[in-house]
């Protein structure tokens, strides 16, 4: 009985210092990440967690907008999120987001500064560099048969119901706007308005109003024509090669897509963490490469294979990116009829 005592206590003992460790170590260490869908290797999540022993909480959102009205509701908390630039921009002027520590970030050196300093973030103090790249026209080649040059060819009366369409007003209105001759970032209403005429004129052709939907749908040959990001038109294509992409005479949207870490983030060491692995040139070739989006990393590029350095819809000519032009944030009016025309044309 003694013996048997001896053990209990010795077992209680060891349970108080195993106890013991644990509270000193404190919980463990997460960061919560909310990006596009089909926008990261997830082969990359497992190397965090494995190299830092941080569990990664990952979820993904469809556009900007979606983004943007989950944080500003307060109906979740994220350490890390993605916006792109006109957002991060928005997200800055309503102090949605918080200064980034540089000194938890060293990878930062390794960006290309051509990526630096952009007018969304002109002072490098709120946002990361993640990818960039372009928005155009993708299309089945067995089902259009000819060669797609202009954004007119989502308003031809020929492909209705096998035409796809935004599912976001930014984007969408951008298209118009282009098509009229317009900027994507006026706040001329008139011109605004005379837009969504054009939308409203469109939505009969229309099939379906997609985001991540249009991998299924353009894969799968369900419909023949739509606007889409770049880098996903190579994932497309690479399971379905009908496909084809056109950059729109008209100009199209240029985008660089960036890390923050939003106010209410309440992992900040581990988000800066995670950013910092992010910004790796192993990591950032891996997202390059999943993705098929362009990386902002130097030595990432520099690694990349002569095919992929060279492929015009990845990495776009001179001409077309100077026919490009970057969404800005807009006036709040702007944005509240943005909002007003978008409900109505899609009631």
């Amino acid at each position: 009985m003694k013996k048997v005592s001896c053990i209990v206590l010795a077992a209680a003992m060891l349970l108080a210092v195993l106890s013991g460790c644990s509270s000193d170590s404190g919980e463990k260490r997460v960061v919560n990440v909310y990006n596009w869908g089909e926008y990261i290797d997830m082969d990359v999540l497992d190397m965090f967690e494995d190299q830092t022993g941080i569990e990664v909480n990952y979820k993904t959102f469809e556009n900007n907008e979606a983004m943007y009205a989950v944080l500003k509701s307060g109906g979740a908390n994220y350490d890390v999120v993605i916006p792109s630039d006109y957002m991060i921009s928005r997200m800055i002027d309503e102090d949605m987001l918080q200064p980034i520590n540089f000194e938890n970030v060293p990878n930062y050196d390794l960006l290309d500064e051509s990526y630096l300093g952009l007018e969304f973030d002109p002072d490098n103090t709120y946002s990361v560099p993640y990818t960039w790249g372009t928005v155009g026209l993708i299309y089945n080649t067995t089902m259009v048969g000819e060669e797609i040059t202009s954004w007119k060819s989502l308003f031809d009366e020929k492909y209705a119901g096998q035409i796809l369409m935004f599912d976001n007003s930014r984007d969408a209105f951008g298209i118009a706007l282009k098509i009229l001759g317009y900027s994507f970032n006026t706040t001329d209403e008139s011109q605004i308005n005379e837009a969504y005429d054009l939308l409203e004129q469109q939505k009969p052709l229309v099939q379906a109003y997609v985001m991540d939907q249009i991998f299924d749908k353009m894969c799968g040959g369900e419909a023949a024509i739509a606007p889409y990001y770049a880098g996903d038109y190579l994932t497309m294509v690479a399971e379905n090669p009908d496909l084809a992409y056109c950059a729109p005479v008209e100009g199209a949207n240029i985008f660089v897509d960036s890390m923050c870490i939003p106010k209410s983030a309440e992992n900040k060491d581990e988000a800066e963490e995670f950013i910092n692995f992010m910004c790796s040139t192993e990591v950032a070739l891996m997202n390059s490469e999943f993705t098929g989006y362009g990386t902002p990393s130097a030595d990432a590029y520099a690694q990349l294979d002569e095919e992929s350095r060279n492929n015009t819809v990845l990495y776009p000519t001179d001409d077309v990116i100077s026919n490009c032009e970057s969404f800005l944030n807009l006036p709040e009016e702007i944005l509240k009829l943005y909002n007003d025309l978008w409900v109505k044309l899609k009631s």
